[in-house]
């Protein structure tokens, strides 16, 4: 299939799995949306949002419809690197045998990443980065295509561990659930409180997920694109030359390399899924927020004055 059919072929399954998606979940589309680009991409997510909001229930219904295993890990303070992990036992023949714990999936789902101590959080990272988790000095590959997908409450909450920013930077999106409106409330309780069940089908399958990654990699990209996302991820580091006032005064520490090159990727896979063969400027402004909300780092002043990191990036672009 060639790159322009292979392009139209996903529109047309994008939308499809849209459809499937919204059979269960109502609303929610803007985050669907930076869910799907992310596994497009190959990137991970970060879903903030208070409990509640049916983020289990999207991620679980989102595998379904693309055909691969998930696994759910709750995060809890007790939580050991081998209990997600898994770890060598002792077999009947006095040999170690390696039982393999629940990252070994392909989508997994780290629930309240915010509630387990940092050794637990670190051991998610190698998993994340390298595909690959080493136990007893032995590398063993996680299966293609793989995605993590964590949910942290809001930090005010007790007994949360914030991410540290490195950890934090391994997510491509950072993406905030709100509240439902009332419309969304009302078709909600409808459709939980009756005893239909609904069942999604199955769009695509692992192979097919890691033909688009490739397909994305390969969009063509206008030099003055790549230009203005470095440019914007730039405009957010205080320390530059060129750094605005108003970035001065409210940001400590600015976005990393690893976000122009996430703005990019999810740039190229926004303009596939809308049926455009590359990219251009407004690709770049439809991700940006997702992908530099938990980059910026912003000061005390920032913080007294009620400026969020949404009010910064807005003001950027």
């Amino acid at each position: 299939m060639s790159d322009v059919a292979a392009v139209e072929n996903l529109v047309q399954k994008h939308q499809e799995l849209k459809q499937e998606i919204a059979k269960i979940i109502v609303g929610q589309n803007e985050v669907i949306d930076q869910i799907l680009l992310g596994i497009y991409t190959g990137g991970h997510a970060l879903l903030i949002g208070v409990p509640g909001l049916a983020k289990t229930l999207m991620v679980n219904t989102i595998a379904q419809t693309l055909g691969l295993d998930f696994k759910r890990i709750q995060f809890t303070p007790d939580l050991m690197p081998s209990d997600i992990l898994g770890s060598e036992v002792l077999d009947q023949n006095r040999s170690f045998k390696f039982i393999k714990g629940p990252i070994f999936s392909n989508i997994i789902l780290a629930d309240e990443i915010n509630r387990t101590p940092p050794k637990t959080q670190a051991a998610l990272l190698e998993a994340m980065q390298e595909r690959a988790v080493t136990i007893a000095g032995k590398q063993y590959k996680l299966e293609l295509p793989y995605f993590v997908l964590a949910t942290q409450n809001p930090i005010e909450q007790e007994g949360t561990y914030p991410l540290p920013e490195a950890q934090l930077d391994r997510f491509m999106f950072a993406i905030e659930l709100k509240y439902p409106s009332i419309e969304e409330e009302i078709e909600v309780v409808k459709k939980t409180t009756d005893d239909r069940t609904t069942s999604v089908n199955t769009i695509f399958n692992a192979e097919e997920i890691l033909q688009i990654q490739q397909l994305v990699r390969r969009v063509p990209v206008p030099e003055k694109v790549i230009e203005y996302a470095v440019n914007l991820v730039n405009s957010t580091r205080p320390g530059m030359v060129t750094a605005t006032d108003f970035v001065k005064q409210y940001i400590d520490w600015g976005a990393g390399p690893r976000a122009s090159q996430n703005l990019v990727l999810a740039a190229k896979a926004n303009a596939v899924v809308n049926g455009k063969f590359s990219p251009d400027i407004e690709d770049v402004k439809a991700v940006a927020l997702g992908i530099l909300r938990h980059r910026i780092i912003k000061n005390y002043k920032a913080e007294a004055e009620g400026i969020s990191e949404e009010d910064i990036i807005t003001q950027l672009l």
